[in-house]
């Protein structure tokens, strides 16, 4: 019982955490398929998206990537922006941000207070309550416009009952099969439902399977559509001190703060998105897409892509965790100047296991480990199916246990990698955080 005193921030989230469930750790008990809840918690709090104007982004992979720089680009253009993003990395309210600042305690705290009274009788998920906390914030916020990443899928996501200036759709691969389909073209059709009527869409990547779902969902709209990896608008990238630099067709050399080998696709959907914003009667200047993309994790607190935090050995962490992301991953690894490569790796139960290892580098030094989440794979497990994939490594029962060995193990000149799981990353850098505190 709390009495009179009121619940505390940590008493507030952990009632979000325990009391709905949380997809990032219990995985398919936590999805609810339908947008039921989610159009009477909107009703209640009275439709608070239709104040401000929105930028809806779904797709497999990079959707966090481009959400971030493309609300630092606005921010950047004087544009008050909103930026509602998952999961998160080691603070609820990474999810919910104003100009890049997380949203107050104070405000998660009163969320839980004033209105369990009414939600807890429709037995919400995680994140339908989470989605029109931040619907609500925002409009207390005035925004200008919120840039929102789709949770998962597109179609049935509580996201979907925005009415967006454009949607962006990254691309296509093989992720959460057991909720989206077991093919690239079922996966996209579930995509292709936050395609509006007569509301832009830009598609970063497609494939054979995909590009046809588009056009057909897209005239069905009678929406505009363009597809970035047609546009030719990133004509090449190099890594030069941690950050990539693009060469382009009209916005000369950027910068990008990104170093990942993934953002040269993602930069290519978020200049082809900028364009059609500017159609639509966006103020964006090329000086605000230059400080976008320089600066984005400074504006936005964006975190854990292709991130570096150490040096000699070098540190990287990254996010990616599924067939689509590691592949970019597992290439940057392999061209890392390094003696010797260590990789920590976990991954949760429900991905493509094989499919990640098989792309892997077996010259690396393995530490398997497991993120303190339910859906997390035992790490003896993933040591035994990467055995069978040509990958050697010992078993550590946590992210703290396998880095204190990765670390041990590693000289000046090595590379420590660690990733597999967003979760993963998240156990790492809370870590981190807890030394420097």
């Amino acid at each position: 019982m709390l009495g009179n005193r009121g619940m505390t921030y940590e008493e507030a989230t952990e009632y979000l955490f325990d009391s709905v469930p949380m997809f990032q750790n219990v995985g398919g008990a936590a999805y609810k398929e339908g947008l039921h809840n989610t159009k009477v918690l909107d009703a209640h709090f009275g439709h608070p998206h239709q104040y401000y104007k929105t930028i809806h982004v779904g797709g497999t992979n990079g959707k966090g990537s481009c959400s971030h720089t493309l609300a630092a680009i606005l921010q950047a253009a004087g544009y008050k922006t909103g930026l509602y993003t998952s999961p998160h990395l080691t603070d609820f309210r990474e999810r919910i941000r104003v100009d890049g600042q997380m949203i107050p305690k104070k405000e998660v705290v009163s969320f839980v207070e004033n209105e369990r009274a009414f939600f807890e009788p429709l037995h919400p998920s995680f994140f339908e309550l989470t989605t029109a906390l931040a619907f609500k914030y925002f409009a207390e916020a005035k925004v200008d416009v919120a840039v929102i990443e789709v949770g998962m899928g597109g179609r049935l996501d509580c996201t979907n009952i925005i009415r967006p200036d454009l949607s962006v759709i990254t691309n296509i691969s093989l992720d959460h099969t057991q909720f989206l389909g077991h093919t690239l073209e079922a996966i996209a059709r579930e995509k292709a439902g936050i395609i509006k009527a007569g509301t832009p869409v830009v598609v970063g990547e497609t494939t054979e399977e995909t590009r046809n779902v588009f056009l057909h969902k897209a005239m069905e709209m009678s929406a505009s559509i363009s597809f970035a990896d047609e546009m030719h608008e990133v004509c090449s990238s190099r890594l030069e001190n941690g950050a990539r630099i693009y060469k382009t067709s009209h916005w000369d050399e950027l910068k990008g703060e990104l170093g990942g080998l993934c953002q040269e696709k993602n930069t290519a959907t978020i200049l082809a998105a900028v364009a059609e914003l500017q159609k639509n009667g966006y103020d964006i200047r090329a000086e605000h897409v230059r400080k976008g993309f320089e600066h984005v994790c400074e504006l936005t607190g964006l975190r854990g892509r292709w991130q570096q935090t150490g040096t000699a050995p070098l540190v990287i962490c990254d996010t990616g965790h599924n067939t689509g992301g590691i592949a970019y991953i597992a290439k940057q690894l392999r061209c890392l100047n390094a003696r010797q490569v260590h990789v920590i790796i976990g991954m949760v139960n429900d991905k493509d296991i094989r499919g990640v290892l098989q792309l892997l580098p077996k010259n690396a030094i393995y530490y398997f480990t497991k993120a303190n989440v339910k859906r997390a794979l035992d790490e003896h497990d993933l040591q035994e199916l990467a055995r069978e994939e040509g990958l050697e490594g010992t078993a550590w029962e946590n992210v703290a246990c396998a880095w204190k060995a990765a670390r041990q193990n590693s000289k000046t000149e090595d590379a420590i990698f660690i990733g597999g799981s967003t979760f993963v990353v998240a156990d790492f850098l809370t870590l981190l955080e807890q030394k420097e505190a």
